[in-house]
């Protein structure tokens, strides 16, 4: 019994390790597309390149490096460095990485002996001129075609080439929202022109007053209402009061709220059989166990309950006042302290009880009810 227990708590303890070494494995196991998985080789491999002139000299950038690392910056001790710990920051297709840098070896260490002078963006050099994954930006397929409206008028600016960047894709426009056909240059649906010129369009969102289609701004450039809404000649659509109709829409428990377009039910209080809006002041009629006072409904119960203790209390007043007249005939001198300790307490429980008119003053005179019972 104890063995089985030990065994089921160290799986326990050891599940989360176990799940999140197996996340881990599938996150580097994972196949990111080419042109993806090439920047990402080139982003550790740059990364590499940080660390080794950090870890040399305190330093980083370019210009330093040729002035103060000297032979080291492109030697092959360094790159030796930076290819020991090649692809271990990577986390996302790190298996698809070592793969890469296996097979491309070889025009790694090229760039590195040969070209870096030449040519010094190494992704350009790498993904683009050599292992041809990847294309320059807003060129797209195979062979690297420019995009519709390169250099400057990208999809007319309103959208993104299909493509771009890689050598997949068909180059069409990949539209931003409002925007729509294959340049982009004309408005979809619940949009309109807000500008317009040779090199230049603008759509802007409808009125949510508009039923899809629209002209201008605002309520007024509505060509047709949204449901909720009504037609006026002059002021466009208008908001429906739904809630003013002679029916409401809501159950007798619940009142209306009108919103823009629209309205909500919302639940009445529960001293409310029905109301016409939120709290016990706001009942049309007093849900059962409730009744009317002072324009609010109120616990009927708890009503009846506060009166029983206000007639005790001042049935209690009433016999301390009687007690005392009683000794007052006997012993003036007692009388009077009495009638002074009498008033005192009398004037103290009101004070209390009308400067706490919470359940407290409740309590205070369900106290006072059991004392003098």
């Amino acid at each position: 019994m104890f063995l089985g227990s030990l065994v089921l708590s160290v799986l326990f303890i050891l599940a989360p390790q176990v799940n999140c070494g197996h996340s881990k494995e599938v996150l580097h196991q994972k196949k990111l597309p080419p042109c993806r998985a090439c920047k990402t080789f080139i982003d550790s491999f740059k990364k590499g390149i940080e660390r080794t002139a950090k870890g040399k000299f305190e330093g980083g950038d370019t210009a330093w490096e040729e002035e103060k690392l000297g032979s080291y910056a492109k030697s092959e001790i360094r790159l030796t460095e930076i290819q020991e710990k090649l692809c271990s920051d990577v986390e996302e297709g790190r298996d698809q990485c070592y793969a890469m840098h296996e097979e491309h070896d070889s025009v790694l260490e090229d760039w590195w002996f040969k070209k870096q002078t030449e040519e010094p963006d190494l992704y350009k050099y790498f993904c683009i001129d050599n292992i041809q994954q990847c294309c320059p930006e807003n060129h797209f397929g195979i062979d690297c075609t420019p995009c519709e409206g390169y250099p400057d008028n990208i999809c007319n600016n309103n959208g993104k080439c299909k493509g771009s960047g890689t050598r997949k894709g068909n180059g069409k426009c990949n539209c931003d929202t409002g925007y729509k056909n294959d340049y982009c240059n004309e408005c979809s649906e619940g949009y309109y022109e807000s500008y317009k010129d040779e090199k230049k369009l603008l759509c802007s969102k409808c009125h949510s007053s508009c039923d899809g289609v629209c002209t201008k701004a605002g309520a007024t450039g509505c060509t047709k209402c949204n449901a909720g809404w009504i037609m006026d000649k002059e002021k466009g659509c208008l908001d429906i009061n739904e809630c003013a109709q002679p029916t409401t829409p809501c159950r007798v428990d619940q009142f209306c709220v009108n919103n823009e377009g629209s309205y909500r039910c919302l639940s009445c209080d529960r001293s409310c059989h029905s109301c016409t809006g939120d709290g016990p002041d706001m009942c049309k009629k007093c849900a059962e166990g409730y009744i009317l006072k002072d324009n609010m409904c109120i616990d009927a119960e708890q009503e009846s309950r506060k009166q029983h203790v206000y007639i005790t209390r001042y049935l209690t007043y009433l016999g301390l006042c009687i007690a005392t007249c009683i000794i007052f005939n006997k012993n003036t001198v007692l009388a009077a302290i009495i009638g002074i300790a009498v008033a005192v307490y009398i004037s103290t429980s009101e004070y209390v009880l009308n400067s706490h008119p919470t359940p407290k003053a409740e309590d205070f005179a369900q106290t006072l009810l059991r004392t003098t019972s």
